[in-house]
């Protein structure tokens, strides 16, 4: 029998006081669904997320939730009001019992279930609203950017255990490679609408593509018949004392459905503005070293980085990337060493942290109060790349609006602040780009666009991100972070990184460690690694599972024991065969898990 759904919307239809945001949406969640949700930035993907969520009360239209399903939403700025500690709130929907799932998710998300959620940064409380979704495990789990903040290695473990979850789920995030590894099915949101397409994220943009190569088919012979019915409704007024009206409001009709196809939403008009030729070699660093107290950010490097490169700077959060890139840029001195720059920088540096916009600030005053963007005493005219542009046209190159030209910068979406500096950096002409997580919140066209430039670019790129694909389809070389202050120089991306590295390679260290000199530099003994949170509770339990696979295996050899089974209901008889074979294999792996666990702890 059929299940049914986990969640359906019927004739969805939602208005936040100008044009509709979705009209007459209809889609279903099937149980084990695991779908995509993309869309342009701000077409309303984390608004559909909310409705499903049961958070935004649509204006017409039927939510159904069958009785009894639980549906997971993770929020994007969760209120912790009340809780001592991040941990508290992962957990206050388990029961005592099972408070561990919180810690066994903490671990591989890389965050601290005891911070205090005053002090805590955006990023480490969306970790712990992760964390509650994970360790709630609803039928149903509503993501939105869940790889937003986390590092490689903790998107790779988020990655694995959607993998291996049972439940549904529907996931909106700009990393293709997170999307294409774990989604069946993708919703599209493209102008109020939403297609659904029964394949995942790999086979999204041929589909796109192909949809609209055929509205633009559909739009040129839309353009003939307007005018011709435009041309009637010229001539034919001289011929007629009076219009047949109900032509005229068919031509009308055609004209908006032209509006719409016409309505999809551009990319944004970026351009990188390459300023003079820089010397071949950009940055040649020798030796360079970093600490802080007995903590080795980075043991002794050597790089040398000419013109053209595109060097991509990866390992976990933390471990020292922006560090290094603030050494190699001048920004800080290095404990040991020497940085050697070349002739003719100009450097544009894009941060993570956005620190170069002030929120109070209006997007405005932000491009014309930069001092090396204003064009003499103009109040509404910045320079672009040597040229002088009205501040609101250039916005427009960016997707604001001109209502938006006028809003503080505080009121923008995490998207929307990468665009706005995007649009600063872009302005000026540079021949050093230093890009620091440039792709957290950026929609995937805008990323598809921002690599083109960044490979037509005359200059030279350093670049931090956590996206693979990104770092895939631009990186020349790697600089990778694998432990205890080592970083070592590969060619290629992050594809390539993996790769080439060694076998024993390590990237990730657990939260709070401090790293420390490598041990064959320092003549120390390499210590025996001590068992995570995860394994220490999967060696607690083996014990009572291998108990209960044995007492299974003894009911079921006694059933088979009878002789008149096979001949009297051989179905049944079949079915034990089965369940004892899988049951030997299940008893057989507990027991070897248990074995390398115990040889671990000893």
């Amino acid at each position: 029998m059929a299940r049914a759904p986990l969640l359906q919307l019927n004739d969805i239809s939602l208005t936040f006081g100008g044009d509709p945001v979705f009209d007459e949406l209809s889609l279903v969640i099937q149980p084990g669904d695991r779908v995509a949700l993309v869309g342009r930035n701000g077409s309303g993907k984390s608004t559909l997320m909310k409705v499903m969520a049961g958070l935004v009360e649509p204006d017409r239209g039927d939510v159904i939730l069958p009785p009894g399903t639980t549906v997971g939403y993770m929020e994007q700025d969760p209120s912790m009001e009340g809780f001592a500690t991040l941990g508290d709130f992962a957990a206050s929907e388990l029961d005592e019992a099972e408070s561990y799932k919180v810690d066994m998710v903490a671990e591989g998300l890389k965050f601290d279930p005891d911070g205090d959620p005053a002090t805590a940064s955006g990023g480490e409380r969306r970790r712990a609203a992760l964390a509650k979704l994970l360790a709630e495990a609803p039928e149903l789990m509503l993501l939105d950017e869940p790889t937003n903040h986390l590092d490689i290695q903790a998107i790779a473990w988020l990655e694995d255990q959607l993998k291996q979850t049972r439940a549904g789920f529907v996931l909106i995030s700009h990393d293709r490679a997170f999307l294409r590894a774990l989604t069946r099915a993708t919703l599209w949101i493209d102008r109020g609408q939403v297609r659904r397409q029964e394949k995942g994220f790999g086979a999204f943009e041929e589909w796109r593509d192909a949809t609209w190569a055929e509205e633009d088919t559909q739009r040129h012979k839309l353009d003939r018949k307007i005018k011709a019915e435009a041309r009637w409704a010229v001539e034919g007024i001289s011929a007629r004392r009076k219009r047949n009206q109900g032509r005229v409001r068919a031509l009308q009709d055609l004209r908006e459905q032209r509006a719409d196809m016409i309505r999809r939403q551009g990319t944004a008009a970026m351009e990188v503005a390459g300023g003079p030729t820089s010397g071949k070699r950009v940055i040649e660093a020798k030796g360079i070293s970093k600490s802080y107290g007995d903590t080795v950010i980075l043991q002794p490097l050597d790089i040398r980085i000419q013109r053209g490169d595109r060097v991509a700077f990866v390992g976990p959060n933390g471990v020292g990337k922006t560090t290094l890139l603030k050494m190699l840029t001048g920004e800080l001195q290095p404990d040991t060493g020497t940085v050697i720059q070349g002739t003719n920088l100009e450097v544009a540096v894009f941060d993570q942290a956005r620190a170069q916009l002030d929120p109070e600030m209006t997007l405005w005053d932000s491009l014309t109060g930069t001092p090396e963007m204003r064009v003499g005493g103009a109040a509404d005219q910045i320079m672009v790349r040597g040229q002088p542009r009205h501040v609101v046209g250039y916005l427009k190159d960016f997707l604001f609006s001109e209502a938006q030209a006028r809003a503080p910068v505080k009121s923008l979406s995490g998207g929307e602040k990468a665009r706005l500096l995007l649009a600063r950096i872009l302005a000026k002409p540079s021949n050093l780009l230093v890009l620091d997580e440039p792709t957290n919140d950026l929609d995937i066209e805008t990323l598809d666009l921002l690599q083109d430039l960044l490979g037509e670019y005359d200059g030279t790129v350093l670049l931090v991100s956590h996206d693979r694909d990104f770092l895939d389809r631009v990186a020349t070389q790697t600089v990778a972070f694998e432990g205890q202050g080592r970083a070592t120089i590969y060619a290629g991306g992050w594809s390539d990184y993996q790769n080439q590295k060694p076998a024993a390679a390590d990237v990730t260290e657990p939260r709070g460690a401090k790293q420390v000199p490598d041990s064959k530099s320092s003549g120390a003994p390499t210590p025996t690694p001590s068992l995570s949170f995860t394994d220490r509770h999967r060696l607690k339990e083996l014990p009572e599972v291998i108990s209960r696979l044995e007492a299974e295996i003894d009911k079921l050899e006694t059933l088979l024991g009878d002789p008149e089974l096979f001949t009297r209901e051989p179905v049944k008889f079949r079915k034990a065969t089965e369940a004892l074979v899988a049951r030997q294999a299940a008893l057989g792996k507990a027991e070897d898990e248990w074995l390398d666990l115990e040889a671990r702890v000893e």
